[in-house]
């Protein structure tokens, strides 16, 4: 589904990814852990089509395309979804009005007609159950006054609507409690099983990887992957800490182009 041959990328002149290897396969869950400045978000900025950082090397392909050559939104048409770290807040454009938008942009994509209001309303009346998203929020704003974890909980539901083939979700994590840790890991879990869903989930912590099928763990620093394993490799890490993966003299994080790169997931 998703390969990845020596990619490596620079911003602003600083070089991060210094030759990433990656393969996911379709229902397949990978794991990308690291220390802050390792290059685990560049890699899903670049995925995601952010022409801040600038790719001097190396493939990427999605499903037999070259995904580098892809436009952001034509990506995202092709299956990808992108969960940020800091979902943006949409003022003015309500949750429905702005998924409908995306759905309908992605079924034109694949030469499908548009859905009217009522079939749409039942899509998502189907998705808010399965995630145990609160109704209420989809006549607010998109992310406007969402607590942290509303913001993510609502991600998840926009990738269950859309229904992409690869999921990137970067800190997903961040900002949930147990219990909507667990309802989110356990939409991501579905959809592996149902829909062949791949995922790859940036993270710095075990825990969502207690909660996940976790079937790869690939441990990236100072943007190269360092170690691969099993998800005994977590546990490991929780034990021992970066510090084997990791030379002694720490290196200077990688400069942040802008905050907000693209907003929510379904445009990724």
């Amino acid at each position: 589904m998703l390969e990845i041959k020596n990619l490596q990328v620079s911003v602003e002149g600083k070089k991060i990814l210094k030759g990433i290897d990656l393969k996911v396969n379709a229902g397949e869950v990978h794991a990308i852990m690291g220390p802050n400045g390792s290059g685990k978000s560049t890699l899903a900025q670049v995925l995601a089509g952010n022409e801040a950082f600038e790719v001097t090397e190396g493939e990427v392909w999605f499903e037999g395309k070259n995904l580098l050559e892809m436009e952001p939104d034509v990506r995202a048409c092709e299956g990808l979804f992108m969960a940020f770290q800091y979902p943006v807040e949409i003022p003015g454009v309500t949750n429905t009005y702005f998924l409908k938008a995306a759905l309908n942009s992605k079924r034109k994509y694949h030469g499908l007609p548009e859905l009217d209001a009522i079939d749409f309303l039942d899509i998502v009346r189907e998705k808010v159950k399965l995630v145990e998203l609160d109704d209420s929020l989809l006549k607010r704003s998109v992310n406007e006054g969402f607590s942290g974890g509303e913001k993510k909980r609502n991600e998840i539901f926009q990738m269950a609507v859309l229904d992409p083939k690869l999921a990137i979700l970067d800190e997903t994590d961040s900002g949930l409690d147990v219990d909507a840790l667990r309802d989110c890991s356990r939409r991501v879990e579905q959809a592996t099983t149902e829909t062949g869903l791949g995922v790859l989930a940036i993270t710095h912590y075990t825990r969502l990887l207690r909660e996940l099928k976790v079937d790869r763990v690939h441990i990236l620093a100072k943007g190269r992957i360092v170690a691969e394993g099993g998800p005994e490799l977590a546990d490991e890490l929780e034990a021992d800490g970066y510090a084997a993966y990791v030379d002694e003299e720490p290196e200077a994080p990688a400069p942040d182009p802008f905050a907000d790169p693209f907003g929510p997931g379904p445009f990724a």
